[in-house]
């Protein structure tokens, strides 16, 4: 036996026991002759003491150790109630070194500031830092958790493939060489989102899994190029039924982890209102500072800039005290989006209103201006001018910088909504439509019947789960209909020939008696995250990449020699094309 007690188990009621502990000597104290160490293993640490010419003359930091001793209570004035341990210690007998370290590439122990690919290159010594494997710890129990929770609510776990063939679904895909049939190539699923669809045509009726899902997507800061998703279909459904389930999920997951009881039933916002009131789908709701459209304001205006599709403005409390050199920044944070600039108007304290924008705007615009967008006196009043999608996504970020900025958002309070109703479509920019979901997202009921006729105007029976300014869960209920299906092909411009060669397997499952059927899937990285606190996602995976999606721990992605080419058949035609 290599221990009898865990070092963080220890407690008073041990004193006079003789214990045996293993694990890694986090920290290393000298006392004129007599040595603590804290030990440190799974489970938390414990103070070791002894002499340092009987033991422990060679123990360095992260050596792993075997301690052979016995507990003892503290001396009085000695005791540390911030640690579980903090009133015993283990006077060794004995210790034995199981293995040395090399000198530390970091700190383990403290603060200390480590960059993120010192960090990701060292991840195992990463992981040995106390606020890094707790957040492993909540992974764990938010996934037991889950289990329990769907294995309750009557859900079958599948597991879905991870090798299949390329389908259209918003991103492009991971290919993968197929060596014992040169020139064809699997793909890695974006989604098991065709697969859950055929497991209801297969009549298990609640299915989810934890899937991991893989995206070849440009370079965004919280975006790993694998993830996983708590995957959930279910038939015979509406969207209250999906919502309900959901709601149950998210609603355990809180209580039991972050302490906090969801309440239910979660609030709704439709697509629209949202866009309109936040510049987002996805509204971060723990402040103020909505959206005011202006367009009617300045209908009749004589400035340029606001003689537009859309005039919208946010604003900013106190922005009026800001320096040239940081409304200038202001205009480079635009820029840096694609955007021109943000106009400003300021309201001065008596009132008047000063900058670039109020010197083009007349007196009955100005007179009015401030009491329209609930601006007051130090206030700054930005906007944005043009297309509505564009002006308005530029609002909905200032909104948030400025809440971020302005010390606005309460950091300690959850805000969980519902998204409803988004649109169907979208415009692609080339004349055309394009799907905002999937193609296989229903209409809302009372769409059904003439979407194709109105595609800018329709609405899908979709929903998303948006907790803090995130969307966390999104899903909706799905066409189980060939010739509803078919009428969202031809509003996309995919033809039946199109359609047979990218998704002929589903649509011949759809042949054979599809149940109504609809689901949601959760974004597994991105909940735990929230629950552990974290700032980003790879706080939260045991072995994530960068945000280039380079791996400094194994140095993947890598070239493959050119034998590795030719034995996979990386260059191969296919038989039917050679």
């Amino acid at each position: 036996m290599i221990r009898t007690h865990t070092a963080g188990s220890l407690r008073e009621e041990h004193a006079g026991q003789q214990v045996t502990l293993a694990g890694w000597v986090a920290r290393r104290r000298d006392h004129g002759g007599v040595v603590f160490i804290d030990l440190r293993d799974a489970s938390g640490s414990a103070q070791v003491v002894f002499r340092e010419e009987d033991h422990a003359h060679d123990l360095r930091a992260e050596y792993c150790v075997q301690v052979v001793g016995q507990v003892r209570v503290r001396p009085e004035g000695n005791e540390n109630p911030d640690l579980p341990t903090g009133a015993i210690e283990v006077v060794a007998d004995r210790v034995e070194v199981l293995s040395e370290s090399a000198p530390l590439p970091f700190p383990i122990e403290g603060n200390v500031g480590v960059s993120e690919e010192a960090r990701l290159k060292y991840r195992y010594l990463d992981i040995r830092r106390q606020q890094v494997a707790a957040a492993m710890r909540t992974r764990s129990k938010a996934t037991y958790l889950a289990n329990e929770v769907m294995h309750e609510l009557g859900f079958v776990y599948v597991e879905t493939p991870t090798l299949t063939r390329s389908t259209p679904e918003g991103a492009r895909d991971f290919l993968v060489p197929v060596r014992l049939q040169p020139g064809n190539w699997y793909a890695l699923p974006q989604s098991p989102q065709l697969f859950k669809q055929l497991l209801q045509v297969a009549g298990l009726e609640r299915y989810y899994q934890l899937a991991k899902c893989y995206r070849d997507e440009d370079l965004r800061a919280d975006r790993q190029p694998e993830f996983t998703q708590i995957d959930v279909e279910m038939s015979f459904v509406d969207q209250e039924d999906v919502i309900e389930v959901g709601e149950k999920l998210i609603g355990r997951l809180w209580r039991e982890i972050a302490g906090y009881e969801l309440p239910l039933p979660l609030p709704r916002m439709t697509y629209a209102d949202a866009m309109a009131r936040y510049g987002s789908d996805k509204p971060d709701l723990r402040f103020g500072q909505e959206l005011v459209e202006m367009t009617e304001y300045f209908s009749g205006t004589t400035f340029r800039v606001f003689q537009a599709d859309y005039v919208g403005a946010v604003v900013m409390p106190g922005g009026a005290s800001q320096t040239r050199k940081e409304l200038d920044g202001w205009q480079e944070w635009a820029r840096s989006r694609g955007a021109k600039g943000l106009a400003y108007v300021l309201v001065q304290e008596d009132g008047t209103l000063g900058g670039p924008v109020a010197k083009n705007l007349s007196e009955q615009e100005l007179s009015g201006l401030a009491a329209k967008v609930g601006a007051a006196p130090g206030d700054a009043i930005f906007f944005a001018a043009g297309a509505r999608s564009a002006a308005r996504d530029l609002l909905g970020a200032a909104r948030l910088e400025i809440g971020r900025r302005c010390g606005l958002i309460d950091e300690s309070q959850w805000s969980f909504l519902w998204v409803v109703d988004a649109p169907m479509f979208e415009e692609d920019g080339e004349g055309g439509w394009t799907a905002v979901h999937h193609p296989f997202t229903g209409p809302k009921p009372e769409w059904a019947d003439n979407f194709q006729d109105h595609p800018g105007e329709a609405l899908a029976y979709a929903y998303d789960m948006v907790c803090n300014g995130m969307e966390i869960g999104g899903g909706s209920i799905r066409i189980h209909r060939a010739e509803m299906q078919q009428r969202v092909f031809d509003v996309l411009g995919i033809s039946k020939e199109e359609a047979e060669s990218k998704f002929g397997f589903l649509l011949e499952a759809f042949k054979y008696g599809p149940p109504p059927h609809g689901g949601i899937a959760y974004g597994w990285d991105r909940i735990c995250m929230l629950l552990s606190g974290g700032d980003s996602i790879r706080d939260v995976i045991a072995f994530p990449k960068t945000a280039s999606g380079f791996d400094p721990l194994t140095g993947a992605p890598t070239p493959i020699t050119g034998e590795q080419r030719k034995e996979a058949g990386v260059d191969a035609k296919p038989k039917t094309e050679a």
